[in-house]
């Protein structure tokens, strides 16, 4: 077989491919094995048609478009490697010659990873959040904590904003009721702004037994939109009782004995968290860091392909959260036009990235062993909230497990560049990121680990799904 690889741009090869026909001779046997399968003719069982009957009845060139279909993709991959010919995407393939017993020459024009050269990693800037916690945010955490361990109790005053009340609700439309707008015995927060718009101001003054009028349009129903005679009714008014900031507040809600290990562990826990999160921010910085440096053509297809499927998997989620695509728009603020702008933006992005990263896991020789996979799922598992085994074989059964390899394999790669860097937080002091990373794998596992009892981003994902 003879190879001649032509490069058409940056980003995409012909290659033309001529094979002596002798080569072809397994395929050609074959295609007859199946066409034999498939016909049928008097004084020959199926499957035992010789092929010079075949080829008297149906001629032999039902028997060679077979081949040729059968040979040409064999061919191609073998040309791939042959020539070091890394492809994205399908090939538009055409037969340019096909001399029955002498030659097959075709032609496959293909999009490429672009060639380019990764510059040095060591020593990129990058700065992260500060990692400081100060007493008033442990004070807004455990704040917190005590609104999950309130009580509800009921008084005989008015209602307050912050108040929970039982209400009941009614509507009318010139004079008649509104059937699909009442409600008896509705749970709210005053001054939640959770319900009709002049709720939290009506209710806010009111007494049990007391009803007030006051007009509203209609957020459902066969009159959603419509203005409407709202009345509601104060079944009952509770307030919201926390409790004591104390030891025993300490024991009930925390594995501590007194308030002052609960808030010393709350200031250690939300420390972890931050440095846990300096490792995010230091693999996406440095990544944007390191993309700026690098100047890459992109196949315009891929980066099409890609950007569509952006745009399609927006509009899945729309579809099954029963929005529409004109609502997202409005709620966004801003055009169709500008969104499709930020498809191919993003798109973009991501694949860059998936080729820089693929390139600087193999220039490193970086690998994925089968625990760092199992982690991966796992943890892609926990987010999607299905076991780690279910998952696993559906993305075996899909064919799957490759692309998420490769997956693992670029961030591998991020985390490398990220400790390669020169990593100080806002204040200019130094940060270990390697210490970093650590801390945030042991937050994941004890995250992951729980869930396993009881029992998602990966940058360039477009480029590796291409490349597969």
């Amino acid at each position: 077989m003879k190879t001649d690889v032509e490069e058409l741009s940056p980003t995409r090869v012909r290659l033309t491919i001529e094979v002596p026909f002798d080569e072809l001779k397994p395929n050609v046997d074959r295609a007859y094995r199946e066409v034999a399968r498939q016909v049928r003719v008097p004084g020959f069982r199926p499957g035992r048609v010789p092929p010079r009957v075949i080829d008297q009845r149906f001629g032999r060139g039902t028997v060679l478009e077979q081949a040729v279909q059968d040979a040409v993709p064999q061919l191609y991959g073998k040309a791939l490697e042959e020539n070091d010919v890394f492809a994205l995407g399908q090939p538009a393939v055409e037969i340019t010659k096909l001399d029955d017993g002498h030659e097959l020459a075709f032609t496959a024009e293909v999009d490429v990873r672009p060639k380019f050269d990764l510059p040095d990693i060591n020593g990129i800037p990058v700065t992260v959040d500060n990692a400081d916690v100060d007493p008033d945010q442990v004070e807004e955490y455990i704040g917190a904590l005590r609104e999950r361990f309130a009580s509800l109790k009921g008084t005989d005053r008015p209602a307050a904003e912050g108040d929970f009340v039982s209400i009941d609700l009614s509507a009318e439309m010139d004079g008649k009721p509104v059937e699909d707008a009442q409600a008896n015995g509705v749970s709210y927060e005053v001054g939640s702004g959770q319900m009709l718009d002049g709720l939290d101001e009506a209710l806010v003054g009111m007494s049990v037994g007391e009803s007030k009028t006051f007009p509203a349009l209609l957020s459902g129903g066969k009159q959603a939109g419509h203005l409407a005679q709202v009345t509601v009714t104060v079944v009952s008014v509770k307030v919201k009782e926390l409790p004591e900031l104390d030891d025993d507040f300490a024991q009930s809600a925390s594995e501590f004995d007194t308030l002052g290990e609960l808030r010393a562990g709350t200031r250690a826990q939300l420390e972890n968290m931050r440095r846990a999160g300096q490792a995010g921010q230091a693999r996406e910085r440095a990544l944007d860091a390191l993309l700026a440096r690098i100047d890459i053509p992109l196949p315009g297809d891929l980066v099409d392909s890609e950007a569509a499927s952006r745009r399609q998997s927006l509009s899945d989620r729309l579809e099954r959260s029963g929005n529409t695509m004109d609502e997202y728009l409005e709620a966004t603020n801003q055009s169709a036009e500008h969104l499709d702008e930020q498809f191919v933006e993003d798109a973009r992005r991501s694949i860059k990235a998936g080729f820089i990263l693929d390139k600087l896991a193999a220039q490193e020789e970086l690998g994925v062993d089968q625990e760092e996979l199992a982690a991966y799922v796992t943890e892609q598992a926990y987010q999607m909230g299905i076991s780690p085994d279910r998952l696993a074989q559906e993305l075996s059964d899909r064919g799957q497990l490759p692309s998420v390899a490769g997956d693992v394999l670029r961030r591998k790669a991020m985390t490398l560049i990220a400790e390669r860097a020169s990593v100080t937080d806002e204040a200019g002091r130094d940060v270990d990121i390697k210490a970093a990373v650590r801390e945030a794998g042991a937050a994941d596992g004890e995250e992951t680990g729980g869930e396993e009892a009881d029992g998602q981003e990966a940058s360039g994902a477009g480029a590796g799904e291409e490349a597969e």
